[in-house]
């Protein structure tokens, strides 16, 4: 039997906390890179020691009972504290290497092929690259910055220099099947082909319809990839239409490995340098502006 003092598992208590700062069991999963069903089982499992109920259903989704309320605020200010403490223990044993986070395609496909003209315009900034999967931590622990393609609202914890409007179009290679039919029709044909899409980033093919006049609804999805990099690299195999930020394609688009015969527009995201409210570091500008420079 468990001493009355004892506390619970130190992971049931995180899926609590992320079940219910988002208000979802599926949100919580995906953030804490777990399944759903083992989310449920840990606050079934917490629910159960502490012998009350932790959540209340809110239509589709849940809420914090009281008791929930209170457990949060405790939660919310311990793992804050933890962070804290840990990112300022790993910090001290780290070199001076300026710690950058990215979307692991954004690094794959834009950041690593400038990194050799980066060293040579900041030859005293060295970079440590740090793949990103997924949303970052509010607080960008164990980041100096990141980098990002996003839109406000921002983490009211962030401080975020805007470094160019994000663009996006539909993206295919020269070599799929029909590919030079399909280039001299108006962009409305897109309506009647499957299209490339990615979990990581679903607003992208709603956007641009939205922007080019075109019903959304209308649009024909196909095959789903997990992250921008493999959707953009199906395409480049001649498997259908993708749809990317121009920047991302921009070396492509130039060797002929994919054509954008309707062009690029701006959506209501940009490209972003993020960093915590309380970052001081010089180096911050300078990387901003680079990056700007290389986006404009």
């Amino acid at each position: 039997m468990k001493h009355r003092q004892s506390l619970p598992s130190l992971n049931a208590l995180r899926a609590f906390e992320a079940a219910a700062r988002l208000r979802s069991v599926s949100q919580a999963a995906a953030e804490l890179h777990v399944t759903h069903g083992a989310v449920s089982r840990q606050l079934r499992a917490l629910e159960e020691e502490l012998g009350l109920p932790l959540f209340e259903r809110d239509g589709r989704g849940i809420r914090p009972s009281a008791a929930g309320h209170r457990l949060l605020e405790a939660t919310s200010g311990a793992f804050s504290q933890l962070r804290d403490c840990i990112s300022s223990l790993r910090r001290p044993q780290r070199t001076d290497a300026f710690v950058l986070g990215c979307p692991g395609s954004l690094l794959a496909r834009w950041m690593i092929p400038r990194l050799q003209d980066l060293q040579r315009d900041l030859p005293g900034l060295t970079l440590h690259l740090a793949a990103q999967d997924g949303d970052f931590a509010p607080r960008l622990d164990g980041l100096d910055a990141a980098l990002m393609l996003g839109q406000a609202p921002w983490p009211s914890g962030w401080r975020v220099h805007t470094l160019a409007p994000e663009r996006i179009g539909p993206v295919f290679s020269p070599s799929m099947h029909g590919a030079h039919v399909l280039a001299r029709q108006p962009v409305e044909a897109v309506r009647d082909h499957s299209l490339l899409h990615t979990r990581s980033r679903p607003q992208a093919w709603p956007a641009w319809a939205a922007r080019n006049g075109i019903d959304a609804d209308a649009l024909t999805y196909g095959t789903g990839l997990e992250h921008l990099y493999y959707m953009l690299e199906a395409a480049v195999a001649g498997l259908g239409i993708a749809i990317a930020p121009e920047p991302l394609v921009a070396d492509d688009l130039v060797n002929g490995r994919l054509i954008a015969p309707w062009g690029f527009v701006e959506t209501d995201g940009c490209w972003a340098l993020c960093t915590a409210g309380d970052q001081q570091d010089p180096r911050v500008a300078a990387l901003a502006d680079w990056l700007r420079g290389q986006l404009l």
